[in-house]
């Protein structure tokens, strides 16, 4: 079968290594999912989200009809499932809100240097 880049599809995990796993898309084709496109988050064991002999489904990121061979990606498809915050974050302190921009980083510099210097006699 001739795969195309953005397509999806269906495949056999076949092997395991640290940097990703090899997946069997059907008897002539084969492709790699590298760590990086296992998932969002940090992926410090590939097993924690697939197994030899486990049926995956997969995006095709690049395609080499050469060789047969397809560059894969499961966090692709699984993009749609990250975590959504449901409740707006709040602020956790009750300091006033400093809006910065040069020109306010020129006026509050000679304060900021005066509680530093206050700072540093007191710890002496």
């Amino acid at each position: 079968m001739n795969y195309k880049a953005g397509q999806t599809a269906e495949g056999k995990v076949t092997g395991i290594q640290p940097y990703g796993a090899f997946v069997s898309l059907d008897k002539d084709t084969s492709g790699l999912i590298h760590i990086s496109e296992i998932s969002d988050g940090y992926v410090r064991d590939i097993t924690n989200f697939v197994n030899v002999g486990d049926t995956v489904k997969v995006k095709i990121i690049d395609f080499d009809s050469q060789n047969n061979q397809a560059r894969l990606s499961l966090k692709a498809l699984n993009r749609s499932r990250t975590r959504i915050r449901k409740r707006p974050m709040t602020r956790r302190s009750s300091a006033p809100v400093m809006k910065l921009g040069f020109s306010s980083i020129e006026k509050a510099m000679p304060r900021w240097i005066r509680d530093s210097e206050e700072m540093l006699k007191g710890s002496k």
